[in-house]
């Protein structure tokens, strides 16, 4: 029996594609005197580039970022706190996070969310999407000095739901940091599919969050 369902934060909950799109395009505009330039699409194109994902810090991406589009007037370190500073104001949720979230509430599951990132960073944005509420562990890869796919960090949020692996599901996007390393310590998985990558593990896929209570049902179903 399904008791606790654990969520990734960026490209499971947090719409992160759109919302660095929107951060970068507003960053652009705010800075136009030292980027006018450049052509807002470069910009904007390249730094989605660079950041691959979210996997490279901004500091590489900034560093690379001034020396390629010869961008004078602002460095490279004023950049990345703009970035650390007001991204949180362009968070932008998933349809339906809210709805589904409450859904599992009501059904009494624990939730809880393991999310690789800077730890103040990462919780700035969980609090933009107003969902810090919803769950009673969040663990955050800096502040834990532990990192999926950790087996570790998993095992500590499932002790901390105080319930074991098989009556845990993880919900994410990333085949290997996500779904494999579930599994690898006994949790159902449960992959948000993402045209990025390519997974076969998962016990389930879903394109929507509004999927994920089925889900719960048709595990538990299960002999």
């Amino acid at each position: 029996m399904i008791k606790a369902v654990i969520f990734d934060l960026d490209g499971t909950l947090l719409d992160r594609d759109s919302s660095l799109a929107a951060f970068v395009e507003d960053q652009y505009n705010r800075l136009a005197e030292h980027v006018q330039h450049i052509p807002k699409d470069l910009f904007i194109d390249r730094f989605i580039e660079l950041d691959a994902k979210g996997y490279v810090w901004k500091d590489r991406v900034y560093q690379q970022l001034t020396k390629e589009l010869d961008i004078r007037g602002v460095d490279w370190q004023t950049l990345l706190a703009d970035y650390v500073s007001n991204f949180k104001y362009h968070c932008v949720p998933y349809p339906e996070l809210d709805s589904m979230l409450e859904n599992l509430s009501r059904q009494t599951l624990r939730l809880g969310m393991i999310t690789n990132g800077r730890g103040q960073f990462q919780l700035d944005n969980i609090q933009a999407l107003g969902i810090e509420g919803h769950f009673e562990e969040i663990l955050i890869s800096e502040w834990e000095g532990l990192a999926k796919p950790d087996a570790a960090i998993f095992f500590k949020a499932l002790a901390s739901l105080g319930v074991s692996p098989d009556e845990a599901v993880y919900v994410g996007d990333h085949p290997k940091n996500d779904i494999e390393a579930a599994k690898a310590v006994g949790m159902k998985a449960i992959w948000k599919k993402d045209h990025h990558w390519r997974c076969l593990e998962a016990d389930g896929e879903i394109d929507g969050l509004h999927e994920v209570t089925g889900w719960i049902e048709r595990l538990n179903a299960e002999p």
